[in-house]
């Protein structure tokens, strides 16, 4: 199954949320579905201009001088990361972070990247981190304050039997089954369609 290619965020919000836990999230399940998907199926694995193009549409700024082994390093990160969004329940979420945070590599820091940016939290090493260590260490902060937040597991898997896609659980109410409501549509017409023959 070939990933969807979310709707990146407008310039505005680039701009001045690219930082926000909300963006981050996004970011993160943006990445984990490009990055394994062809880990579930036949797709070819994402080329580094193609991850590249994904970060600038998040907001990363240039230069984003992917190498092959940087997107091996990050798709390394994506499938610990994909452990959080299966978790069953919000114990299972909390001991998969945990899990991930243990293997950070620096303390909680403030940054702005010599003032290129809003002042962020990161658990990096140093703004030069690796890709693969800088991708574990925002998400993970970013899951972990949904958690905190909302006490309940950040996000899933699309309960559609034809994707594997993950998403987050964005607002108060009842938790997502589906990635899009394009798969929640197909799996209510394959209903439909069995319940009538």
């Amino acid at each position: 199954m070939r990933y969807s290619r979310p709707v990146p965020p407008s310039n505005d919000e680039r701009s001045t949320t690219r930082h926000s836990v909300q963006a981050v999230t996004r970011r993160t399940v943006a990445l984990v579905n490009a990055l394994t998907a062809a880990e579930a199926a036949t797709d070819p694995s994402p080329s580094p201009a193609d991850i590249a193009e994904l970060l600038r549409a998040y907001g990363e700024s240039d230069p984003i001088d992917l190498t092959a082994s940087d997107v091996t390093d990050l798709r390394a990160a994506a499938l610990l990361l994909r452990e959080v969004f299966t978790a069953e329940d919000v114990d299972a979420a909390a001991a998969a972070l945990n899990r991930l945070l243990r293997r950070g590599r620096g303390p909680l820091r403030l940054t702005s990247h010599a003032g290129r940016s809003p002042w962020h939290p990161h658990l990096d090493g140093d703004d030069d981190a690796p890709w693969g260590e800088w991708f574990l260490a925002s998400a993970c902060l970013a899951l972990t304050l949904l958690v905190w937040d909302r006490q309940r597991p950040p996000g899933g898997v699309c309960a559609s039997s034809t994707c594997e896609n993950v998403f987050t659980n964005e607002g108060s109410g009842p938790p997502r089954r589906y990635c899009s409501r394009r798969c929640a549509t197909r799996e209510r017409v394959a209903a439909h369609r069995r319940a009538r023959a």
